[in-house]
């Protein structure tokens, strides 16, 4: 059974690419746009400028871990995808949440 909270088909992300908006940090690239539901819809994206599996890897955890600890003061009804940038390679995971927490901010993401 699929979870209902992650953005999986091509549509959804070219909709978020085409018509989101984006909010640019320092360890990581935030891109939203309403979905029309009550639900948050999120995906954690790192290319291979990031790194090999390892890196990528470990960069996707960090991100999840972040909007994990932040999941219950954000607004509810937005897809977002959360890019990471290269620089995300010798971060912390309290540095990412930081990035994260100021990112949602600008976007005015946080409730």
């Amino acid at each position: 059974m699929l979870r209902q909270d992650v953005l999986r088909n091509k549509k959804d992300f070219d909709r978020l690419y085409k018509k989101g908006a984006k909010v640019h940090g320092k360890y990581l690239v935030v891109i939203f746009l309403k979905n029309g539901t009550d639900e948050n819809r999120k995906a954690f994206l790192a290319s291979k400028k990031v790194g090999k599996a390892v890196a990528r890897n470990r960069a996707r955890r960090l991100m999840k871990e972040a909007f994990r600890s932040l999941a219950p003061r954000v607004k509810s009804g937005y897809d977002i995808l959360f890019i990471a940038r290269n620089t995300i390679l010798n971060a912390k995971c309290r540095e990412v949440t930081d990035s994260m927490t100021v990112s949602l901010k600008k976007g005015k993401l946080f409730t």
